[in-house]
């Protein structure tokens, strides 16, 4: 089970309170293999996440950005350290407790789509609908992402932004308080991907979730509350931007 415990400061007394965050990361490390083959994919590596933030987190191949998202979304477990969800232990979580965060509290976007061409938009975001605590009908979600016209299309005859949107709505159709996307632009040309970063922004905006999305396109670093860099599995850089700049005006 997911157990309940005081959030942990760096010099090892308990925080307050954790309700300015959705979810706090402590020394989190990773590592692959044993001996002198062994991979450290993450250093020791503290995050925090507030509701409502829009993060970009940038870096090179081999950085350790998408290790640290599938641990923040429970699709990866740590080496050490710690995830704190809403002051709930996910590192100290079994399999069904994971299953049943990533079921209800989380959202995921990917580089690929992976919707069922035998299915319509709209029937691709019901099969998360279907299982979720709290979803958002179908409909809803697909307008939210300007797909509203297009629900009783297969992907067959959507383009690939128009399918990654269907993917985005399909993550948010639960009401995640966590929206994690990976690369969701990489495999877009530029116009394409600035529709999907509209997209991601209204979303944000509308719903609130806190929302991270890791990306080697540095212009896209302008359009987020907070901008992470990562280098050799360690956060390099963290800084606030001043203003949240509109998809539609980034520097791509």
């Amino acid at each position: 089970m997911i157990s309940a415990q005081a959030p942990v400061k760096e010099n090892g007394g308990a925080e307050p309170s954790a309700v300015a965050y959705v979810l706090r990361a402590r020394a989190l490390t990773k590592t692959y293999g044993e001996g002198a083959s062994a991979v450290h994919a993450l250093k020791g590596v503290d995050l925090d996440l507030r509701p409502g933030e829009f993060v970009v987190i940038l870096g090179p191949s081999g950085s350790g950005k998408s290790t640290l998202l599938n641990i923040l979304g429970g699709l990866d477990t740590a080496t050490s350290g710690q995830v704190l969800f809403n002051g709930l232990d996910i590192t100290a979580a079994d399999t069904s407790a994971l299953t049943k965060y990533r079921r209800d509290r989380v959202g995921f976007v990917f580089q690929f789509y992976n919707l069922i061409a035998s299915l319509t938009a709209e029937e691709n975001v019901a099969l998360v609908t279907e299982i979720a605590r709290a979803p958002i009908p179908p409909a809803k979600a697909l307008a939210l992402v300007g797909l509203g016209p297009r629900a009783h299309h297969f992907p067959a005859e959507l383009s690939g932004g128009e399918q990654q949107r269907v993917a985005i709505a399909r993550a948010i159709a639960k009401s995640p308080e966590l929206l994690l996307c990976d690369e969701p632009t990489g495999a877009l040309d530029s116009e394409t991907g600035v529709t999907v970063l509209e997209a991601l922004d209204r979303v944000n905006r509308e719903l609130g979730a806190a929302t991270a999305v890791i990306t080697h396109n540095a212009g896209i670093a302008a359009m987020a509350d907070r901008v992470i860099s990562m280098r050799d599995g360690q956060i390099a850089e963290d800084h606030a931007n001043a203003t949240r700049v509109p998809p539609r005006e980034i520097s791509w």
